[in-house]
């Protein structure tokens, strides 16, 4: 099977997944980010598409909001970029090596 028709199949355990962290209070996650985050975490070492459904569909299920949110936050802290605001000069004196006063 594809990753899509994979998907597919495993759409309502993503979907129960999804209504279980809004229970807890997580509103905004998507069906498309807890899918992400068993392609990318999960799975990251296995082939999906060789993978069976009931293995997909149970590794869904016993994914929990504290795993999720942990690697949320550490794929925006990887992200991001925190010198985006400092012009070329800038970045270039925080980055130059500090010279030997006497």
């Amino acid at each position: 099977m594809e990753h899509k028709d994979i998907f597919e199949h495993a759409l309502p355990a993503i979907e129960s997944k999804r209504n279980e962290f809004r229970l807890y209070g997580y509103d905004t996650v998507q069906d498309e980010e807890i899918w992400t985050y068993c392609i990318r975490k999960r799975w990251r070492k296995k082939n999906v598409e060789s993978m069976r459904i009931h293995e997909v569909i149970n590794d869904i299920l016993k994914l929990t909001p504290a795993e999720f949110m942990t690697y949320t936050q550490i794929e925006e802290q990887r992200e991001s970029n925190w010198f985006s605001d400092l012009n070329s000069d800038e970045l270039q004196l925080l980055l130059a090596p500090k010279s030997k006063t006497k």
